[in-house]
């Protein structure tokens, strides 16, 4: 417990300094965060299920995030706009060419199930790089191209809400049980518990950042509870199927990243679209 309480304390000063030192450090943090996380993916995926493309999945993860991060800026702040324009439009047409390369590399590798290969380097990318791509983009969200650190840093103070705020209601409340299938110690209890902590939070964020009304916050963070917790026993299913318990050890005491960061991977992409069409 103790190991556990220390990790989560770091945790917590690493990830809200990547989101208040700039834009950056956040947008950098988050490129090798979403690249450790792939990595990760594909450490669990080669136990046995398929062997990924990893090299050739980490760079086209790299160069998706970047291609997207510089398509979301409206300005390029120290890089000048015509360049940065050219740069972008030539990364966003290159891209889906590295992507091609995934297939023909497959025809030299002579591996058994290549199109399963395929398959979970592209999964890979899908389930870790994109949603990491939507997280970055929150931060532009409100004046599109001008970085603002209250959207992203209020999407993790709500989705932490709703971690703690169901592991208490649960241990304390909860009697019936979630998806026992993928995850037995969820419960409905706790998922509510969780729901209304988060929305709470967002109610308090409401009062000291005007970028949304208080009912616009409050939707917000039921989305994060929601999606949230989706995204926590879609990544539980994911590792029932492949038999390990925790997606790695590098954070002693809570697991892998993949672990950390479940409940981002589904609810962040809503999140965006929500705020996009609110905003636009």
């Amino acid at each position: 417990m103790k190991t556990r309480a220390i990790t989560g304390f770091f945790f917590i000063i690493v990830m809200l300094a990547s989101v208040l030192l700039g834009h950056y450090v956040f947008g950098a943090f988050y490129l090798l965060l979403s690249l450790f996380c792939l990595y990760e993916f594909y450490g669990l995926i080669k136990q046995g299920t398929a062997k990924p493309n990893v090299p050739m999945g980490l760079l086209c993860g790299a160069l998706l995030y970047v291609a997207f991060a510089l398509f979301t800026y409206k300005s390029a702040f120290a890089i000048p706009m015509l360049w940065h324009a050219r740069f972008t439009d030539k990364l966003m047409f290159i891209t889906p060419v590295f992507f091609g390369g995934i297939f023909i590399w497959e025809l030299f590798r002579k591996l058994h199930a290549p199109f399963n290969n395929i398959a979970y380097t592209f999964l890979g990318i899908i389930f870790t790089i994109v949603p990491f791509t939507f997280f970055h983009a929150l931060a532009y969200a409100g004046t599109f191209g001008i970085f603002d650190f209250h959207f992203p840093l209020a999407f993790l103070l709500m989705l932490w809400a709703n971690d703690t705020g169901a592991y208490l209601t649960g241990r304390f409340l909860g009697r019936t049980k979630l998806f026992e299938r993928h995850s037995p110690k969820k419960t409905v209890e706790g998922f509510i518990g969780g729901v209304l902590i988060s929305a709470g939070v967002g109610l308090i964020i409401s009062h000291y950042w005007a970028e949304l009304t208080w009912a616009q916050w409050v939707i917000m963070a039921v989305i994060i509870g929601c999606f949230g917790t989706m995204g926590d026993l879609v990544e539980s299913m994911f590792k029932r199927s492949i038999n390990v318990k925790d997606s790695g050890g590098i954070l002693p005491g809570h697991g892998g990243l993949l672990d950390r960061f479940d409940g981002l991977f589904l609810a962040v992409p809503v999140v965006y679209a929500y705020l996009y069409l609110i905003t636009n």
